[in-house]
Formats: C-alpha cells, structure tokens, sequence
C-alpha cells in the first residue's frame, strides 16, 4: 500500500511540473489590434456592433480595456450609406430596415486615421424560433428553445438578456423624509421594496443543425438558473435572440467561444491571429480581430413567475451577507438621529394595540432594505405582470 501510494504522488508531481502556461504567438507590434464584433439586424431591431483593441496581458496596462473612437456606417452596393450610432465604451447601435436583395460592406474611420472594411456582407435570412420554455432539474431552472435549421440557414448564434424584478432583503413599505423629519408611506416613485434588474449575457451558444435529422434543433439549452438563484423569487424575464451564420462566421465565433471559456469573458485579451472578415484599408496585411454578420435577428421572450417554481428557497446573495434588524425601537422622537445620515433606514414597523400609525421603527442598514442599491425601482417598458 505505501509503494502505491508513494508512486500516485510522484506521477502527480510530475504531470503538475510539465505542463507549462499557454502564451499566444503575438508580435510585440501586434498588441493594439483593432477587434470588431457584431450581428446587425436588416429589420429595424436595435443591435449593437463593438470596437475595441486587444491587450497585452503580461504588462500591467494590459488589464485596462481601450476602444477606438470612430465613424462608422454601412455602406450597399448601390452606394446608400446608413450610419450606425455612437454609444459608449466603443458600442454603435444599428436599428434600419434594409433591404435584404442587396449586398453590403461595413465601413470604419477610426480616430487615429486608419480606416477599415469588411467583405461584402449577403444579409441571411434566420428561421423563427418555434417555441421557448424551461423545465426544473437537478441543477434548477433550465431554459431551452427549439427551431429547425434550412438550406440558407444551417449555423446559429444565440444570445440573450435577462430581466427579473427582485426584494430586499427586509422589504419595507416605509422611508424617512428628511424635509418633514419623520417616517411615511412609500409612494411608487420612491418605494425601495421591488426593483427590477438587466443582465445581458456574455455566454456565446452556437450550433449546426445539419447535426440533426431534418435539421431539426429540439430544445437546445440557453440557460441555467441555479437552485435557489434571486432571480427567480418574484418574476423573470429572458428575451432570447436567434442569429443565423455562414460558415465563416460560425467558424469564428467558435473560436472567440473557446477564448471566452480559457480566459473567463468575451472581453478578455484576444490573440491576434484569429482574423475575420474586417481589412485595413491602408495595409491589408495588418491584423485585425473580428467578424461583422449581417442578417435578420429573431426573438422570443420567456416569462417564468415565481409560483412557476414553487418551492424555491431564496439563498442570501452577498449584497446581504450580515444583514439583521436591530432590536431595539426607535420611537418618533429620535428618527431624525437614527435615519438623517442615510446609513439605517426604518425596516419593521411596531404598533400598539391600539394605534392606527406606527409608534416607532426598529432600523436596519441600508443595503439590506433599499434595493436601489442593487436596481432600478422603475418598470421596465415591456415588463408584464
């Protein structure tokens, strides 16, 4: 027994010290190179196309992330131009209803005076997805969809956004008004006991379905709620988006899924050699990292309730590691010291046997009754009840 196990960790020892950490082959002239990302929608639905430049992971600069600032607008082959929109952070929306007969290219300045182009863009026509739902499992929640693949559209991409209204953890129907120096009733404008969040996903799910009979994707997995996860304790929303590709992008977002998976994010430093469909125009042997696709996009939108799911116990998220109520009342004559400063905020209200109104408040802090803190108390637009 002791020979065994005495050869187990020399074999461990030496599995551990030959493997070596992987460095991508980039050129030091190579560290700032242009990367361009995105899918624009030819039917008017708002997408987004991104700029920004790889880094350099071994220097401490490496870690700050720069985008370019630019002009940037698609161009057809009859010579109509259509401008995309600066946002922030090296974004541009596009939300135009093109014409899907005609072939385009996509046309960068950047600020540093480079200019760049994409090759001629034959906008796909993406199927409709067929249906979207969700079953518990071990895990917890997940979330699927099912469509069916043709002739034009054999590669997908799917992306999604995620929206779910949330409490605190001691939602409270109270606030304390510093003009009037006392505690009242929440109004709608400025209640802090349900509030509503956006996360758009970073995940990139790809699939063929030529792999399947008829080309018929049956419930292909999007998402996984865990058990217990916040965003199913009142109501959640998952706007899916179904993205048809040519094979040459679908090769490309294959690899930028395995760069997400070895390094942690989508924006995380590329290597140089992955290329694309984007040119120099002044030196067309530079590097460039990126592939623009241009289609229509299909969506669907999933609703799941919390009585969906029942029973669903809530886990503390650590925004509320910590949190209790203080035992001791505050009685009406010292909320202006309890509750001035912002840090405590009245939490459980205690009545008498008699008494219409609160006699006092017991207080908790902050972070664990405001969920401003954490979201927006204001509904979005599409939200359903």
């Amino acid at each position: 027994m002791m020979k065994v196990s005495r050869l187990y960790w020399i074999i461990l020892i030496l599995a551990v010290s030959c493997r070596e950490p992987f460095e991508p082959e980039i050129e030091p002239t190579d560290e700032k190179v242009l990367v361009v990302e995105g899918y624009l929608d030819t039917e008017g639905i708002p997408s987004v196309l991104k700029l920004s430049y790889t880094r350099n992971i071994n220097t401490e600069e490496g870690f700050v992330q720069t985008f370019p600032e630019a002009n940037v607008f698609l161009e057809s082959e009859s010579g109509n131009q259509f401008s995309l929109t600066p946002l922030d952070s090296g974004r541009f929306e596009f939300a135009q209803d093109i014409s899907e007969q005609e072939n385009y290219r996509l046309r960068i300045f950047t600020n540093d005076g480079n200019s760049y182009s994409s090759d001629l863009l034959k906008p796909i026509l993406t199927p409709e997805i067929i249906d979207v739902g969700f079953e518990r499992n071990e895990n917890g929640i997940e979330v699927y969809l099912t469509t069916k693949g043709d002739e034009n559209a054999d590669d997908f991409l799917w992306t999604y956004q995620e929206t779910y209204a949330f409490r605190p953890k001691f939602p409270t129907a109270y606030r304390y008004d510093p003009d009037l120096k006392t505690v009242v009733l929440a109004t709608e404008e400025n209640q802090t006991s349900l509030c509503y969040r956006d996360q758009l996903s970073s995940d990139l799910i790809l699939e063929t379905s030529s792999r399947f009979e008829d080309q018929f994707v049956f419930r292909q997995s999007i998402a996984q709620i865990p058990t217990g996860d916040e965003r199913l304790t009142v109501r959640y929303s998952i706007l899916i988006s179904q993205k048809a590709l040519d094979k040459n992008a679908s090769e490309f977002w294959e690899v930028m899924r395995k760069n997400t998976d070895d390094l942690g994010s989508i924006f995380s430093p590329l290597p140089s050699n992955i290329g694309g469909n984007i040119k120099n125009d002044q030196n067309p042997d530079a590097p460039v990292v990126g592939f623009v696709s241009l289609g229509t996009v299909k969506q669907e939108r999933l609703w799941i309730d919390f009585r969906d799911v029942i029973p669903w116990s809530k886990l503390d998220v650590p925004e509320y590691f910590g949190c209790l109520v203080e035992p001791d009342t505050i009685l009406i004559k010292d909320y202006e010291v309890a509750f001035k400063s912002g840090g405590y905020m009245p939490a459980v209200p205690i009545f008498c046997d008699t008494c219409y109104d609160p006699i006092g408040f017991q207080k908790a802090e902050r972070r664990c009754v405001d969920c401003t803190l954490r979201g927006s108390n204001v509904k979005p637009d599409f939200w359903e009840e």
